[in-house]
């Protein structure tokens, strides 16, 4: 683990592992960044940099709780940058670590080489997602035991319960297989939670859509979105809109996959990732719109 002064004198800490050109990683959550692991085995291809957000893991709790919202906290990415002496670098985010990617990548659209965004959370450029889409991509999985209370427990939030029950009700809706393992991933998430941090990240201020999605449609360096097949906290329509905002995105949907995508097939993952990292740079295309690839396609 290393350590690092972000630009208003908060120690932050960050996570190294694997070999080859860095890739710098940003949890969801906000949360800290262990949880990521070693994306399914990436870490073999690309020396992994896992940032804990500020306020999580072994980063200081800032002073100023507000220095946590979303937008601010592009800043920190920016500061780890300079102390990494990257000119440009790879970036991949993960949920809600979506939102400051982009907003990083329309802040500072010269300093990122390849972006990838996987199961994306769509906070950051105003895309809904509704209830019905929700319903629709979990019911491929009416067979599964758990699924009756969890389904409830959905219906339930969507009309505006969202009690603690029914959040850990849903629980197995964002893993693909909802085994020991993924209960014992979800154990640990829920223990690296802090609420204060949580409620900062959201914050009044903390998302301007509409200058978002306007620096995006300028953003030309290659983008890969990554969607879950089953995953109703980012589902492949979703998604889909979400890649429509770059001039140059791909979208993959993962086959059978929530929202931990590298859980459910850690070498489909890796070697999605790797392979469009790898990929030359080509010229943006001459047309807005993002070129969309079919379920189970290997980027």
């Amino acid at each position: 683990m290393e350590f690092f002064t972000s630009y208003d004198g908060t120690e932050l800490a960050y996570h190294v592992s694997g070999q080859g050109p860095v890739l710098v990683c940003l949890p969801g959550g906000p949360t800290a960044s262990d949880y990521l692991g070693d994306l399914g085995g990436l870490s073999a291809r690309r020396r992994l940099i896992r940032l804990d957000i500020r306020g999580t893991g072994r980063s200081a709790v800032p002073e100023d709780l507000t220095s946590c919202r979303c937008d601010r906290l592009v800043d920190d990415v920016e500061a780890l940058r300079e102390h990494l002496g990257l000119t440009r670098m790879d970036l991949l985010a993960h949920s809600a670590g979506a939102n400051i990617a982009v907003q990083y990548a329309g802040r500072h659209p010269q300093r990122v080489g390849r972006l990838a965004l996987i199961t994306p959370s769509v906070r950051a450029v105003g895309i809904t997602i509704s209830g019905e889409l929700r319903r629709e991509t979990v019911r491929p999985r009416r067979d599964e035991p758990w699924f009756p209370a969890a389904f409830a427990a959905l219906e339930a939030m969507g009309a505006g319960q969202v009690t603690p029950e029914n959040v850990k009700a849903i629980a197995p809706f964002s893993y693909g297989r909802w085994d020991e393992a993924a209960q014992a991933h979800k154990a640990a998430e829920d223990e690296r939670a802090n609420p204060e941090v949580v409620a900062a990240f959201g914050a009044e201020g903390a998302f301007a859509a509409d200058a978002t999605r306007a620096a995006l449609s300028r953003f030309t360096q290659p983008v890969l979105l990554v969607a879950g097949q089953v995953d109703p906290g980012a589902p492949p329509p979703a998604v889909a809109e979400f890649a429509e905002l770059f001039p140059n995105a791909e979208l993959v949907v993962q086959p059978g996959a929530g929202h931990f995508p590298w859980l459910d097939d850690a070498d489909r993952f890796a070697a999605t990732i790797a392979a469009f990292l790898g990929r030359p740079s080509a010229p943006a295309p001459s047309a807005s719109r993002a070129s969309v690839l079919p379920a189970g396609h290997q980027a």
